[in-house]
């Protein structure tokens, strides 16, 4: 089933972060494909604003790799970003299927510097940038 989150400016980004949860339920393992700049962060951001993490809690990970959050229950967040990996051993040197198999939520950014290491079952969301600076998310499902 194919899924499509249209957000026109950042006032529809936290609605938009709801009706991604909801669609995604159930998912602890979602990629994030989109070019330098698309708002792959900020979408991340609002996701995990959605689940009541502080939202001064949220930054890129792009120095540490992943940064983990609590959520407002108390469930544990992990937020990746590959960015600077540049082989596949530096993300298995962080322990990353520790973190994958923890049943936490794992939302990956620049997840295709670690293709090779994702489990099967990772939803790849992909966002698109249109010329009027509106956001696609994406991503199709089989369940």
């Amino acid at each position: 089933m194919q899924h499509e989150i249209v957000i026109r400016d950042l006032s529809g980004i936290d609605a938009a972060a709801k009706r991604f949860l909801a669609e995604t339920e159930g998912r602890t393992l979602i990629a994030f494909y989109a070019p330098m700049g698309a708002g792959k962060t900020t979408f991340t951001t609002a996701i995990c604003r959605e689940l009541g993490v502080r939202g001064d809690a949220v930054s890129s990970p792009t120095f540490a790799i992943v940064n983990e959050y609590r959520t407002s229950g108390g469930e544990s967040v992990y937020h990746f970003d590959f960015y600077r990996i540049t082989r596949e051993a530096e993300a298995l040197d962080i322990g990353l299927y520790d973190y994958l198999d923890s049943g936490a939520l794992c939302l990956m950014e620049w997840p295709e510097n670690v293709e090779g290491l994702l489990p099967e079952e990772t939803l790849k969301v992909h966002i698109s940038v249109a010329p009027d600076g509106a956001r696609t998310i994406f991503w199709e499902d089989n369940g």
